[in-house]
């Protein structure tokens, strides 16, 4: 949870309910992630949070959670990141199980976008339990732009992973594969992989890492379906026995790439191996890669992908809007070597004026390193 300022009580309890809806972050889509405390004299006394798709809600753990206990509810006050839902989906009314468990205030991060669901405030109100809306309101609308962006459009939620140096660099000159930041950071970056359906870099990074692009985290479990390793580039390897990805699950690896690589001899060898080859419209360098995207999450089922490129493919991806969160690893070390490549590159700007901005959703130290959790303005 980022700030620059003291928080409140308030603000505390529902930063808590923020910290618990990312557990389920993954698992319930295409639900949103939704995490509640129930509080009594200034303590939390129960929490919860959504934890897969079909699952009970945040709101029906905590008080699952409070039962367990034995803490009675009434005239407690439960801190929720969502709306509570008001109406019959695959689970009852979050509202019907508030107002029967007798709480006596509702405090609401955001109001839920989703018109099929929402109502709930009003609600809780006509049965006299006092609500209050928009603590942390901005942090808890980001729990949902992924959830936004699945009701909006037809891509799946993509977020763009980058480790740089103090100076931008995520390489030596020499390009060699070797580690940027700290063991952690690589932790959290396998963290990651376990919660999205494809992991995607470009060509430079596939040719240059011959990476395997899997989740290595601990304790995975037994029925775990690594993520679809996904390559961008209009250059299709002419021997792919040369590359891990190719030898160890061809048919777990998407290329995408130009319309003319697409039919090309190349192309042949790679589907004979049970490789997929997707054209996708533009030219070499330039591709729309809003097409492959899109194709991932209808003809994949996949809501969620991590970028993990290059600088020239993370420009790419920005420019064409396309990178919806920046997960950006800050290592305190300095290569100082300006042909060592860049974090972000490919693009011209005459001046400070033309910078693409964002906004710092987070800010955590992992280890020796610092992540930044960035979403654009």
């Amino acid at each position: 949870m980022f700030s620059w300022k003291a928080i409140s009580a308030s603000e505390a309890f529902m930063a808590r309910a923020v910290r618990l809806a990312r557990r389920g972050r993954g698992a319930t889509a295409p639900n949103p992630c939704v995490g509640a405390v129930l509080v009594r004299d200034g303590a939390i006394v129960a929490e919860g949070w959504h934890t897969r798709f079909g699952k009970l809600h945040a709101e029906r753990e905590c008080l699952a959670d409070a039962r367990s206990k034995g803490v009675d509810p009434r005239g407690a006050t439960m801190y929720v990141t969502l709306e509570p839902c008001n109406h019959h989906g695959k689970t009852p009314p979050c509202t019907e199980a508030l107002i029967a468990s007798g709480v006596a205030e509702v405090v609401v991060g955001v109001r839920d976008p989703n018109p099929v669901a929402a109502g709930g405030v009003e609600k809780l109100r006509s049965h006299g339990i006092e609500v209050t809306v928009g603590v942390l309101e901005q942090e808890c609308r980001d729990l949902i732009d992924d959830f936004l962006l699945w009701q909006n459009t037809h891509s799946p939620y993509n977020i763009l992973k980058m480790a740089a140096t103090l100076d931008g660099k995520i390489a030596a000159p020499s390009r060699r594969p070797e580690p940027v930041s700290c063991p952690e950071s690589f932790a959290r970056v396998h963290d990651l992989r376990s919660m999205v359906g494809a992991v995607i870099v470009g060509g430079n990074t596939f040719y240059a890492d011959n990476p395997s692009l899997t989740c290595r985290k601990a304790g995975l479990p037994a029925d775990f379906v690594q993520p679809l390793g996904v390559v961008v580039t209009s250059r299709l390897p002419d021997d792919p026995s040369r590359f891990t990805l190719l030898r160890e699950r061809p048919e777990r690896v998407i290329f995408m790439t130009s319309k003319t690589a697409a039919h090309s001899p190349q192309a042949d060898v790679l589907r004979r191996r049970g490789t997929s080859v997707w054209p996708l419209p533009g030219r070499a360098g330039a591709l729309a890669l809003s097409c492959g995207f899109e194709r991932l999450r209808y003809d994949c089922a996949c809501h969620y992908t991590l970028c993990e490129g290059g600088g020239r493919f993370a420009m790419a991806l920005i420019e064409q809007g396309l990178a919806d969160e920046l997960v950006h690893f800050v290592t305190p070390r300095i290569l100082g070597d300006e042909s060592a490549p860049a974090a972000y590159s490919g693009r011209e700007a005459a001046s400070m004026a033309q910078a693409l901005d964002f906004r710092i959703a987070d800010l955590e130290p992992v280890g020796t390193d610092l992540m930044l959790t960035l979403r654009s303005r």
